[in-house]
């Protein structure tokens, strides 16, 4: 698979709320994106002014999302065509080892561990100039868009 699809062609998620700017490399098991933390995010004047850093639920947003791209990718799927999107259906063993800041750069890789009906479940890792900020498992699956 080729790197060039445009994120929101493949999820739903729009800024604010879209936190993966570019898929860097994907295969059928594991996908290779970046956030670049821009320090005019609104969620830092309220997020430790003065000490921002980036919440780590949104850090943790950002590894679900490009498990939903890897998700569109492996299907070959646009939510706008079928009428399905990913949704997040269980998150486990998050652990947060390192802060991340404002002018940072993410670089996050979800890898698929297994497949059990239209739930996948992955493994993510986001690093911080190749130091691990935060890891977490989860389940994301495919569901049907109300009319």
């Amino acid at each position: 698979m080729q790197a060039a699809d445009p994120v929101t062609a493949l999820i739903p998620h729009r800024p604010p709320f879209l936190w993966v700017d570019r898929i860097i490399s994907c295969s059928e098991d594991c996908i290779l994106t970046e956030k670049y933390i821009s320090p005019d995010l609104d969620i830092f004047r309220g997020h430790f002014p003065g000490n921002p850093i980036m919440p780590g639920v949104l850090l943790c947003e950002a590894l679900f999302q490009s498990g939903a791209l890897l998700m569109a990718r492996r299907n070959h799927t646009v939510p706008k065509k079928n009428h399905q999107f990913p949704v997040l259906t269980r998150i486990g063993g998050a652990k947060f080892k390192r802060q991340v800041r404002p002018g940072d750069i993410a670089r996050m890789k979800v890898t698929l561990t297994e497949i059990v009906s239209t739930a996948c479940f992955f493994k993510g890792t986001l690093k911080v100039d190749d130091k691990v900020a935060v890891q977490v498992d989860f389940v994301c699956a495919m569901v049907e868009s109300r009319p």
